[in-house]
């Protein structure tokens, strides 16, 4: 257990949190090849990137249970402990919202009109590129915490956070336009099929929300 342990938390206790990070991350990742198979209905193909999205989320949600249960509780940090814990869930979140959202496209087998696939898709990668600078992010903490989340590093992490926040006001501003447009179609739709198109929109763009939500935890560390 001693080794194990080890090999987790190696020697900075946030490390653990940039290798989870990493792994939602590569999980939201896996949606750009998802859809761009699902908008062409092939289901076989988005089959086998579904079996990926899955076995990252589980892979992330098993990391988390392990920081959980083992991220110290009486050492000297300068930042509080329930803090790095509450940074932990919402990068989990990212993994979690994949996995829903590609789940309700796989069992419905969900195709986007093909008059709004490529707006989709590119609203699709804008969420993914808000995971990735969240990653980039919190890839930061080691170098943080080393410098006792103070100095010149704290302003590099700051115009990260900026960055991630341009992105998500990007993905929100994509997200309404293609509302706008599958609201222009939905009378031509299957009245059902069009609620969970709605929904799906929803779902990914929680992703950047997350990866915001990931900024925000950080500036709260830096404040400390």
């Amino acid at each position: 257990m001693g080794n194990m342990l080890a090999n987790i938390f190696g020697s900075s206790p946030v490390v653990p949190l940039e290798k989870h990070i990493e792994i939602a991350y590569r999980c939201a990742k896996r949606l750009q090849p998802f859809f761009a198979a699902a908008v062409v209905g092939n289901w076989a193909k988005a089959a086998k990137v579904r079996g990926d999205i899955e076995m990252l989320e589980h892979k992330a949600d098993d990391l988390k249970k392990e920081i959980r249960l083992h991220l110290p509780k009486s050492l000297f940090m300068p930042v509080p402990r329930e803090d790095l814990l509450e940074l932990l869930l919402v990068q989990d979140k990212i993994a979690n919202r994949t996995k829903d959202v590609s789940g309700i496209v796989m069992g419905r087998k969900m195709q986007m009109p093909a008059s709004i696939a490529d707006q989709f898709l590119e609203f699709v990668d804008r969420n993914v590129d808000a995971a990735k600078q969240a990653r980039k992010s919190v890839r930061e903490l080691d170098d943080l915490f080393s410098t006792g989340f103070r100095g010149a590093e704290v302003k590099l992490v700051s115009a990260m956070i900026e960055e991630l926040d341009k992105i998500e006001t990007d993905t929100d501003d994509k997200q309404a336009a293609l509302r706008g447009e599958l609201f222009k179609i939905e009378a031509s739709l299957n009245p059902i099929d069009a609620i969970f198109m709605y929904k799906v929109i929803e779902l990914t763009g929680e992703i950047a929300d997350m990866a915001e939500r990931v900024g925000r935890r950080l500036e709260l560390l830096l404040s400390h």
